[in-house]
Order: C-alpha cells, then sequence, then structure tokens
C-alpha cells in the first residue's frame, strides 16, 4: 500500500498498479473529457483505468465518474455513456447517473440549447457499502401528515406504507436532495484558491465535498487518480478521510501541493 496522504508524480495506471486490491473506500475523480482540453498533452488508457479502478475499490465501495463529451462534426461523442457501460462490463454496477448542473455555460451555438450540465456516475463494486444521503431540500409541507400512495405493477394503487400502518409519520423539514446538484461555477466561485485556476478545468470544491461525505466514512481512503489541482485531496482532508493521488503533470502536482499547505483547512 502506498503512502496516504500524498500525491505522486506518475501516471494514473502505473500509481494503482501499486495500490493492493480491494483497498480503496472511495474515488472522485473527473477525467480528461475527448479534446475539451490538452492537459499538457498527456491522455489516458481508459479500459486499464477502468479495470484497475475495479481491481483497487473494496467491495461496497463507490467511484464517482465526473465526465462531459465533446461535440464533433455536429455531434457529441458519446463517450460518457460508453464509459460507463464499460464500467459495467468490468463489474461495477451503476447505481446513479446524475448530473451537475453549472450556474454559468459557454455561449451555446445558434442549434442547440445551453449545455449547464456534467454527468456524474455513480458506480458500486458489489452492494453498496456507505450512504449519506445529504438531507437539504427544504420541505414546502413541513409538518404535515405524509400522505400519498404507490402504484403495483399491475397498475393498481394503494396508499404508501406510513399511511397503511397508520404511524402517523409527519413531514421533516428538510428532505433528501434529488440527483442533479447545482454549484457555482466561475473564478473565485469553484474555489477560492487563486493559485488553482492555473489548472484549465477545475471542479467545485463542494461537489467533491458533497461526495465525499456521502459515499464514505471519517478514516476512509479516498483515491483520486486524475488529482489536477488537488480539488479531491483538498476536500478529502477537510472532511476527515485520508486521500491518494496520482497526478502526471509536474506543473499541477505542484499547483495541488501548495493548496495542500496552504490552504487545505479553510473551505
Amino acid at each position: 500500500m502506498l503512502e496516504k496522504n500524498k500525491i505522486y508524480n506518475i501516471d494514473c495506471i502505473e500509481g494503482m498498479r501499486l495500490l493492493q486490491n480491494s483497498s480503496i473506500d472511495l474515488t472522485v475523480t473527473s477525467p480528461p473529457y475527448d479534446n475539451l482540453r490538452s492537459y499538457k498533452g498527456y491522455s489516458f488508457d481508459f479500459e486499464s483505468v477502468a479495470k484497475e479502478l475495479y481491481r483497487v475499490t473494496k467491495d461496497g465501495g463507490v467511484v464517482v465518474w465526473v465526465v462531459n463529451d465533446a461535440t464533433v462534426k455536429g455531434s457529441e461523442t458519446g463517450t460518457s455513456f460508453r464509459q460507463a457501460l464499460y464500467f459495467k462490463e468490468v463489474g461495477f454496477l451503476l447505481h446513479d447517473t446524475m448530473l451537475y448542473e453549472k450556474d454559468s455555460c459557454p455561449y451555446p451555438e445558434t442549434t442547440r440549447y445551453y449545455p449547464s450540465f456534467e454527468y456524474m456516475f455513480i458506480l458500486v463494486k458489489g452492494k453498496i457499502g456507505t450512504v449519506h444521503l445529504i438531507a437539504d431540500k427544504p420541505n414546502k409541507h413541513y409538518g404535515d401528515k405524509i400522505s400519498g400512495t404507490v402504484r403495483n405493477p399491475d397498475g393498481s394503487v394503494i396508499p404508501m406504507s406510513a399511511i397503511k400502518n397508520n404511524t402517523g409519520r409527519k413531514i421533516k423539514p428538510f428532505g433528501i436532495r434529488p440527483n442533479i446538484w447545482r454549484y457555482k461555477m466561475g473564478y473565485m466561485k469553484s474555489t477560492t484558491d487563486k493559485i488553482s485556476y492555473k489548472h484549465p478545468a477545475i471542479f467545485p470544491e463542494q461537489l467533491a465535498y458533497d461526495h465525499i461525505i456521502s459515499w464514505s466514512n471519517k478514516g476512509d481512503v479516498v483515491l483520486d487518480p486524475f488529482m489536477g489541482s488537488g480539488t479531491t485531496a483538498k476536500m478529502a482532508r477537510v472532511a476527515g478521510r485520508d486521500f491518494i493521488g496520482f497526478e502526471i503533470s509536474k506543473e499541477y502536482c505542484d499547483i495541488a501541493e501548495e493548496r495542500l499547505n496552504t490552504n487545505a483547512l479553510f473551505f
């Protein structure tokens, strides 16, 4: 097992091969998307990455794969869907297909609506082990008794179990959030670490933090094989988890290390 709480300047496949089988509780990562960014000219072997992620993930562990598609000659590539299906081929279960909605977006082409989201595939090795769903959606009918029906496979309708069993349960002040998560994007919104913007494609700190607290426990090991500017490592530390990261670019490793050394405890 590699030393924890360290970012290794190494190709991610080479790095993951140094990890023991079933040693990682959670992976939160965002790989290079088609040709949308140059990433210093580096590329990666997706199929080998998927196989290694399956090998190193613990039973019940989760991989959060944040990805999007390029548009080439008028057509989206569909790379994201192909990757999700390949993860299933190597053994993962597609636990959820979530969306990461941005509060801003680039100027659109004249034939398309504004592109405002990316995919967040939640992949699980076997039966999911750790789940802490975030309940921060205000309920309009807080305090009212639970009411409603469910539909049987044959089309018939019956009262919800809480009503059928006469439990008298009332609606809580906050409910579980939906699987579309919205975040602020842009300079000094995704993070206040100015140095991170030297990386071409950072994702919001809050996004990484929310996934880390949803699918892991304190003391667990969080992996990011495409560490980039270090967001996953920083948020793992803030959330009380250990981390291991791989990043092939020395420049990006230096950015990540500076973030961890100067601002890791402020969120």
